[in-house]
């Protein structure tokens, strides 16, 4: 009998159970569809893409105007599980917010291995502090900004919920508890400790009493289910202001459309949270 590692699962029943790619038969369709939508999208914004806000090469955003100076900003970060994917795939998602009155920043980041989580997390606070001091210049307001993100962005959003400007989250499809992510093949490159366990896992650190959104889709894997629930009762048990959605039918790719599309699901639930 092979051994247990976390809740009952053998390792290859652990990593399986957070191998999102593998575990959507289309995903690599999905994700070309991304790049050719962000594509399209990057160029009608080429003079606003790629601003610097650190010194590695990743470290850099880019901005999407509504045409609204005063309007909130919208925040992006991408997923991959802090080591895969680029911001440059997920540009279509502006499509979305700024439809529906939002500026829109998407953020890039250093992956691991070159750089730990405690790095990364540290980048994305960067970027926010870079954003929000250059708010004149750019032209939206610095003191409402909404922080999203998908998947380990998900994770990575909800862990500067209390950086200064920041109204609340949208957390889609995110990783809440790093511990099952140490217990698994993810953790050959992020190799955690057990204290960024305990300080960057949004489930076990300090609850940030500002509104977040959880969301995930009925096709995915259950483990992702089961972290976006959790994390929302967890917040719900305190009396946090937010809520819990799973939206049907979506599985970890296909939820984003619910973002890009401005009447989507994850557009109103945005709309809702910003007070629009």
């Amino acid at each position: 009998m092979s051994e247990l590692v976390y809740r009952g699962f053998t390792q290859a029943e652990l990593d399986a159970g957070y191998d999102n790619t593998n575990a959507v038969a289309d995903s690599a369709i999905q994700l070309k569809g991304f790049d050719l939508r962000s594509d399209a999208l990057a160029r009608r914004f080429a003079s606003s893409l790629d601003m610097t806000y650190d010194v590695h090469p990743r470290n850099k955003f880019d901005f999407f105007s509504c045409g609204n100076r005063k309007a909130p900003l919208f925040v992006f970060i991408h997923g991959g599980y802090w080591q895969m994917r680029c911001k440059e795939t997920f540009r279509f998602l502006a499509q979305g917010p700024l439809a529906n009155g939002f500026n829109v920043a998407n953020i890039g980041y250093t992956l691991a291995p070159e750089m730990p989580l405690t790095g990364i997390v540290y980048e994305i606070r960067l970027a926010i502090k870079v954003l929000r001091s250059r708010a004149d210049e750019l032209g939206f307001d610095a003191d409402r900004i909404y922080v999203s993100g998908w998947s380990a962005g998900g994770h990575l959003c909800t862990s500067v919920l209390d950086e200064t400007g920041v109204r609340g989250a949208l957390a889609i499809s995110g990783i809440y508890d790093l511990e099952p992510i140490s217990k698994s093949y993810l953790n050959k490159k992020l190799q955690l400790t057990a204290e960024e366990i305990l300080r960057l896992s949004p489930a076990r650190a300090p609850l940030v009493r500002k509104p977040v959104i959880v969301v995930s889709g009925s096709k995915e894997l259950p483990e992702l289910r089961r972290q976006s629930l959790e994390f929302a009762a967890l917040r719900a048990a305190e009396r946090i202001p937010g809520s819990y959605s799973l939206l049907d039918g979506h599985d970890h790719f296909s939820i984003l459309t619910e973002l890009e599309n401005p009447n989507g699901a994850l557009s109103r639930l945005l709309n809702i949270m910003a007070g629009k």
